[in-house]
C-alpha cells in the first residue's frame, strides 16, 4: 500500500500531517513524501519543513495519491512538471486525493472536469475554472477513486474515510480512537457558511504574509 504525498515550498503542513497520521496505519503501508528535489520542504510561512525522502521522479507508481494544498498550490498551476507527475500517478492508483486547495492542482492537471469536487472556500472560482462542479461537502467521492477534501482540517476526515474504504470500518475507526479525533470546537465558526462577518472580515484584512488576504472567493455563491 503505497501512499505517495507530494510537496512543494508553500504548502499547508495539517493538509499532509493530519491524513498522513491516520493512512501511516494503514496495513503495510509505505508513505512517500517527494518533492521535485529530496529534502526539507517548508511549508506556508517557511517555518516548519517536511523531508522529502525521494524525487517525483523516483515515485512513479501509488496506490493513493494525496495532494495537499496551501498557497503553494496555487503557485504550482503552472508547474508542468508537477502536474504530469500528478497525471502519471494518477493513471496507476486505486485512490486519488487531494486537500484543501490540492484540489487545484488535480483540476489543473484535468482530472476533475465535470466532476463534483470540493476545495477550501477561498478557492471556489479557480476551482470551477478548470472545469470542476464546486460542492460545500466537507469530503465529496467521484467514479474512478478520486475523493477531494474542503479546506485543512478536512483531511482527517477524508483520511477517515478512505482508511474505512480500504481496510474497512473497525480498522478506520480504531484509528480515529488511536490519534483520539474528537472534534469539541470551542466555537461554531469552521465554514464559511456559518462564520460570523467579523471573522471574514477579519481574514479579508489579514497581512498577505500571514496567510491573507482572501478576497473574491466565489464562496458566497455558494455558501450565504
Amino acid at each position: 500500500m503505497r501512499i505517495a504525498i507530494p510537496l512543494f515550498d508553500g504548502f499547508t503542513a495539517l493538509d499532509a500531517v493530519g491524513p498522513y497520521e491516520v493512512l501511516r496505519m494503514l496495513p503495510e503501508a509505505e508513505v512517500v513524501f517527494a518533492a521535485a528535489t529530496p529534502g526539507p520542504v517548508l511549508d506556508t510561512v517557511g517555518s516548519l519543513g517536511l523531508l522529502a525522502t525521494a524525487s517525483l521522479q523516483d515515485v512513479g507508481t501509488a496506490d493513493v495519491l494525496l495532494v495537499p494544498g496551501g498557497p503553494g498550490a496555487r503557485r504550482g498551476l503552472a508547474d508542468e512538471p508537477l502536474l504530469d507527475w500528478i497525471r502519471r500517478i494518477h493513471a496507476t492508483t486505486t485512490w486519488t486525493t487531494s486537500v484543501c486547495t490540492g484540489s487545484l492542482l488535480l483540476a489543473a492537471a484535468g482530472l476533475l472536469h465535470g466532476l463534483e469536487a470540493t476545495t477550501h472556500w477561498s478557492a471556489v472560482d479557480t476551482l470551477e475554472s478548470f472545469g470542476a462542479r464546486y460542492t460545500a461537502r466537507r469530503v465529496v467521492e467521484q467514479p474512478g477513486g478520486i475523493v477531494t477534501a474542503a479546506g485543512v482540517s478536512s483531511g482527517i476526515d477524508m483520511a477517515l474515510r478512505l482508511a474505512e474504504l480500504i481496510a474497512g470500518r473497525t480498522a478506520a475507526e480504531a484509528f480515529q480512537l488511536a490519534i483520539e479525533y474528537d472534534p469539541q470546537p470551542p466555537f461554531d465558526a469552521g465554514s464559511y457558511a456559518k462564520a460570523p462577518e467579523a471573522a471574514k472580515a477579519y481574514l479579508a484584512n489579514r497581512p498577505r504574509h500571514a496567510g491573507g488576504p482572501l478576497l473574491s472567493t466565489g464562496a458566497e455563491r455558494h455558501q450565504g
